[in-house]
């Protein structure tokens, strides 16, 4: 019989590990939820009744049902539904090409903006940055972002505003910084009110009130990548107090 999954939550998998859907090990899996309930987020894949681990990283576990594997990689995989920050690489026609740090670039329908026809064209050229989202992304076909949600609102997606700066972080700490409840995002409103951007392809943007205050939230940011919770709370209380 395999080990149920929840007691591997914190542990280090690799990739070919598997689990299976025995009566016992549902149980504990998920607290009585239905193995088909069972929500597979990155790192793991369902296949029949087992389900398998696909790359190396921590498991971790969000309440009721969902189990991802949080890895350091940097390299990103689109996936539908998810937002990131792209950068306009070029224009063909009336699609744009966007690098969002993949393997390939996305195309973005001029149309694909809020309030755009084609009388009115949305002002974008190559070079801007855009927060958009996925509509489609697989393996056989182009990857395809849009910057408007299902109701045709831009809802926080669209090009840049002047100013700010873009740089790159892990996938792990991207997923920690959107988390509902995220301690280091919180630390970092009380101690510099900011704009922040957070893509799910590892790219940020941050703009603050002055140029020195812009750089000091990036390099803390990216300092947190590697650090354990005791050590970012310290390196925050060192900045807030000046010792830096």
């Amino acid at each position: 019989m395999f080990s149920s999954l929840k007691k591997k939550v914190g542990e280090v998998l690799l990739p070919g590990d598997e689990f299976s859907y025995d009566t016992d090990d549902t149980i504990s899996l998920t607290e009585h939820v239905k193995p088909e309930k069972v929500v597979c987020g990155p790192g793991l894949r369902r296949s029949g009744d087992r389900l398998l681990v696909c790359k190396s990283g921590v498991l971790r576990h969000k309440q009721p049902n969902m189990f991802w594997i949080d890895s350091q990689q940097r390299r990103y995989v689109p996936a539908k539904g998810e937002t990131v920050i792209g950068i306009i690489a070029a224009k063909a026609g009336d699609v744009f090409k966007v690098d969002f740090g993949g393997s390939e670039q996305a195309s973005l329908s001029y149309l694909a903006f809020e309030g755009a026809t084609k009388r009115n064209r949305p002002n974008v050229q190559v070079g801007d940055l855009v927060f958009a989202q996925f509509t489609i992304a697989n393996k056989d076909m182009e990857p395809e972002l849009v910057c408007i949600d299902s109701s045709g609102r831009a809802n926080g997606m669209g090009v840049f505003g002047g100013g700010g700066l873009l740089f790159k972080v892990s996938l792990g700490l991207v997923r920690r910084l959107l988390s509902p409840n995220s301690e280091i995002h919180s630390d970092l409103d009380q101690m510099f009110p900011c704009e922040l951007v957070v893509g799910m392809n590892g790219r940020v943007w941050v703009k603050s009130s002055s140029v020195q205050q812009t750089l000091i939230i990036a390099n803390l940011l990216q300092s947190c990548d590697t650090m354990t919770g005791p050590q970012r709370q310290e390196l925050f209380r060192r900045v807030q107090t000046g010792a830096l």
